[in-house]
């Protein structure tokens, strides 16, 4: 039994003794991380930054206790404008911060950058974060209002752009369908003028046609005039075309050709016939009773 409590004291003897001597390692490990952090700072003062930023990357290395390293650092970067590393170390201060005032200044340094590129939403979560850790700061609360202000601003703009954006797609819409619907038109109107120039072309060609046909008519005429009169006699026993023979219905009938009378045609040219025979039967009777002699003396 005694041999038993002997060996529990021992092995709590043991466990403090480790808890000891990792206390004081991290002890060693945060004192070297400050001393390496004030040499930085010292260096940084002398315009230094090169060798300075190695000291604080060493610092930071050290100890993940000392959140004061990577917050100088932070501030080292931002002001050499080098936003986005600064904000890196910023938000490692801030997660490595044990007290509020740490944390307040790193969430402080966060909505600075935030402010420097213009992300104003970002900003004021930021500032937000800041305040809750330090209500009273003037700075933080000056900043606060300053990002709220600019994004509302920003918001606005965003809403006129894509107001202005929305009302160019719609103008430009109207102005495709318009001219669509002049594409449209001309096409139209082109295809219409094709259809009245091939229209007036088919009826000068049925104009032409008839013509050609009047004419053809009016020299038959003219020939048929001229065998009259130089027949004579001739005419009296002429025998009149049979324009009464078989018939075909009128649906039926074919269509004269282009060298063919008309219907209308043969009837006049019937009809002309017939009063010239009227005429030259006329004539001859005239000569007859012109011709016979008349007896003034008594037949005896």
């Amino acid at each position: 039994m005694k041999k038993l409590v002997y060996i529990v004291f021992l092995i709590g003897c043991f466990t403090y003794a480790q808890d000891d001597a990792d206390v004081k390692k991290k002890e060693k490990a945060l004192n070297t991380s400050k001393n390496l952090t004030w040499e930085a700072n010292k260096e940084l003062s002398e315009n230094n930054f090169s060798q300075a930023e190695a000291n604080y990357r060493k610092a930071i290395s050290k100890s993940s206790e000392n959140a004061v390293a990577p917050y100088n650092l932070g501030s080292a970067y931002y002001n050499k404008e080098t936003y986005s590393e600064a904000f890196g170390r910023f938000k490692q201060a801030g997660e490595l911060a044990s007290t509020k005032a740490d944390k307040h200044k790193a969430y402080h340094n966060m909505g600075n950058v935030f402010m420097k590129n213009k992300e104003y939403e970002k900003a004021v979560e930021a500032y937000k974060e800041a305040l809750r850790n330090n209500p009273s700061d003037e700075e933080t609360r000056y900043n606060f209002a300053l990002a709220k202000e600019l994004l509302k601003k920003q918001q606005d703009e965003q809403k006129k752009n894509d107001q202005n954006k929305d009302d160019q797609n719609k103008d430009d819409q109207k102005d495709n369908k318009e001219d669509q619907k002049d594409k449209n038109e001309d096409k139209e109107k082109n295809e219409g003028d094709g259809d009245d120039k091939k229209d007036d072309q088919g009826k000068d060609k049925d104009k032409k046609d008839g013509e050609d046909k009047k004419d053809k008519g009016d020299e038959g005429d003219k020939e048929n005039k001229d065998d009259k009169d130089g027949k004579g006699d001739d005419k009296k026993d002429q025998k009149k075309p049979n324009d009464k023979g078989d018939k075909k219905p009128q649906d039926q009938q074919q269509q004269p050709r282009p060298n063919q009378l008309s219907k209308q045609q043969v009837k006049n040219l019937l009809k002309a016939m017939e009063n010239e025979e009227k005429k030259v039967q006329e004539k001859m009777d005239a000569q007859k009773v012109k011709g016979a002699k008349v007896k003034n003396e008594k037949d005896w």
